[in-house]
């Protein structure tokens, strides 16, 4: 057998897969010939096919090495239910579990083996290693060894000894998010400089981005899962533990199966939590930003975040948790200017280097252009990883749909420049507003500010419209809010092109009602969304009787409802209608094993549905 039949034979017969998608056939030839690689691919994309695969079809144990328990007890649940020989080594096992997982890799007892670094790095752990066969090593969330990313991790730093001690087995460095800043550390600390580096398109076609202006979030939220996502799974992010608190207990006031998830929680609590979401259906979590890394929850239709992350990469990676099936999903944020003062106060605040809180500093005025810009977001989302998008309209942002209308706002922003300028840029927003608006507070009289040529010129706009345009003049690089100094407005050296008459303006118009307004009548008419393939009323019902059939199943094997059946083989089931076995073969996603573990019982689901109309 040549090696391509070999290769598209293990592909079929474990992974029930017919077709490579994207990168990922040269990918695996590359890794399977012993190459190293740096993989980037969004969520959802297939990255652990790129060294599952190659792991099978080399001689001896893959050795994956990964931060997140939950992703490996699910990867290992999932390819034992396809007939492969996996394992993992981490701290959920006890003395004897471990033992026996160590014996069955020097036997050679193992296709592949998930490690946390931490282990991984253990002295006793190496030299088992240097005693066995090992095909590959793969180093998934590699974004994790660079001081750049989103998710760094001190223990990912060490990983530099695989090249050094294993040098002729291939490694291959793989994540879903990486800024060139993050690609190149990854590439130097994992010894991959003359790697070739696979780099996928990071556009999610099945997202719809929407970022509404911050106003009562919790109130928003309970609109948005209403209106647009009434039972359905998803993933609400805030940046406290006490805000998740209160605002799964709001949820839950209305109605909604949400849970709290942090690392304030018990263990056990925090263990319960996760397995409902994983395991039921329409259950939501919400959570802060250490929740979701390895959930390989397929169905969560929506993520929402209520607090602003602190750089594209953190948002891409977290929206990034809805859709992997690849149907319509939201990624939804309420955003206001408080977002960006506390988000630049945890910089400024906070032990790193002077040249690490500038870049994040940078990372953070990005997010906020992305937050503030009145053209395509997933182009502006693309862009900034260094990808040009084809469309100058996407369909499926809140811009794209709802175009926010735009005007010159030149003088605008002269007159909060000079506001700002004039008090002495030494007060916040509030201040500022007060003289503007010319609202005669006991402190602007104190300073006299009420005399001030500026007191009185922005009666033309209120308050909360100010807000709008002041939150964009800092977006635009305008303006800076100094959290040492609790916030104080300063003009930054770009103001003086505004001031002067230079530099052209152009505010988007605050009309958020009215653009909520029209995103909802629209989501009602199913015109959000790119076209999924539709089901006729038959395929509806033998969907619904297969998946009933999938969560009975899980409960009994004890897995979650995706390792038995991911949504996308249950719609291929539904669609083809297969008569016999053979034909259910041919379902993507149904391999050998799984059609020996299952196929009876599926054919069975199928005829009892057969002759309904």
């Amino acid at each position: 057998m040549s090696e391509t039949d070999r290769l598209h034979s293990t592909l079929s017969s474990v992974f029930g897969l017919t077709a490579f998608r994207g990168a990922q056939d040269a990918i695996i030839r590359h890794v399977t010939d012993g190459g190293n690689c740096l993989v980037l691919m969004p969520t959802g994309g297939g990255k652990s096919l790129c060294y599952q695969l190659p792991a099978l079809l080399r001689d001896g144990c893959g050795i994956v090495v990964s931060p997140l328990i939950a992703l490996m007890r699910d990867q290992v649940a999932g390819l034992v239910e396809a007939g492969v020989n996996a394992a993992v080594l981490n701290s959920t096992l006890s003395y004897q579990e471990a033992s026996e997982v160590e014996r069955r890799l020097i036997a050679g007892d193992l296709d592949l083996l998930y490690v946390a670094p931490e282990r991984l790095l253990n002295p006793r752990c190496l030299s088992l290693l240097e005693q066995a066969r090992i095909a590959l090593f793969a180093i998934d969330e590699a974004h994790c060894v660079s001081q750049w990313g989103h998710d760094f991790r001190p223990e990912y730093i060490g990983l530099s000894v695989l090249a050094e001690r294993f040098p002729d087995v291939p490694r291959v460095a793989l994540t879903a998010t990486a800024d060139a800043l993050t690609r190149q550390e990854i590439v130097e600390r994992l010894s991959l400089d003359h790697a070739p580096q696979f780099v996928s398109s990071f556009d999610r076609p099945n997202i719809r981005y929407e970022i509404v202006d911050k106003k009562n979030a919790v109130g928003q939220l309970k609109t948005f899962i209403a209106e647009r996502h009434a039972g359905d799974a998803g993933i609400i992010y805030c940046l406290s533990r006490a805000k998740v608190e209160d605002v799964a207990r709001a949820l839950q006031d209305a109605g909604i199966a949400a849970l709290p998830y942090h690392a304030g929680l018990d263990a056990g609590v925090r263990a319960r939590h996760q397995d409902r979401f994983i395991n039921e259906d329409g259950v939501v979590i919400v959570a802060t930003v250490a929740f979701g890394m390895g959930i390989d929850k397929p169905d969560v239709r929506y993520v929402a975040h209520l607090d602003l992350p602190k750089s594209i990469e953190a948002y891409y990676q977290e929206t990034g948790r809805a859709g992997r099936d690849g149907k319509p999903s939201a990624a939804w944020m309420a955003y206001g200017l408080q977002d960006i003062v506390q988000q630049r106060r945890m910089i400024d605040d906070s032990d790193a280097s002077d040249s690490f809180k500038r870049v994040s500093a940078q990372k953070l005025d990005a997010l906020v252009g992305l937050a503030e810009t009145v053209n395509c977001r997933r182009a502006r989302l693309l862009s900034y990883f260094g990808e040009t998008f084809a469309s100058e309209n996407c369909g499926n942002c809140d811009n794209c749909l709802t175009p926010p209308r735009v005007r010159d706002g030149k003088i605008l922003a002269q007159k909060l420049l000079s506001c700002v300028y004039r008090t002495g840029q030494r007060f916040g927003a509030m201040h500022v507003f007060d003289v503007l608006v010319g609202r005669l507070t006991e402190k602007v009289q104190q300073f006299g500010h009420d005399k001030l040529s500026v007191f009185g010129i922005g009666r033309e706009l209120n308050e909360k419209q100010w807000r709008v345009v002041l939150r964009q003049l800092i977006a635009m690089g305008h303006l800076h809010a100094d959290s040492e100094a609790y916030g104080a407005l300063r003009l930054t050296e770009s103001a003086r092109g505004v001031l002067r008459g230079e530099t052209e303006v152009r505010l988007r118009e605050e009309a958020e009602g009215a653009r909520n307004r029209t995103i909802r009548a629209k989501s009602r008419r199913g015109e959000l969304a790119p076209a999924s393939p539709g089901q006729s009323k038959t395929d509806a019902v033998l969907y619904t009787a297969l998946k009933a059939w999938r969560t009975e199943t899980a409960k009994k094997r004890g897995v979650p409802a995706y390792v038995v059946l991911h949504d996308s083989t249950i719609d291929g089931i539904a669609a083809a209608r297969p008569a016999t076995l053979t034909e259910l073969r041919g379902v993507a996603g149904i391999g050998d094993r799984k059609l020996e573990h299952y196929g009876t019982e599926l054919m069975e689901v199928i005829n009892a549905h057969r002759a309904e109309p």
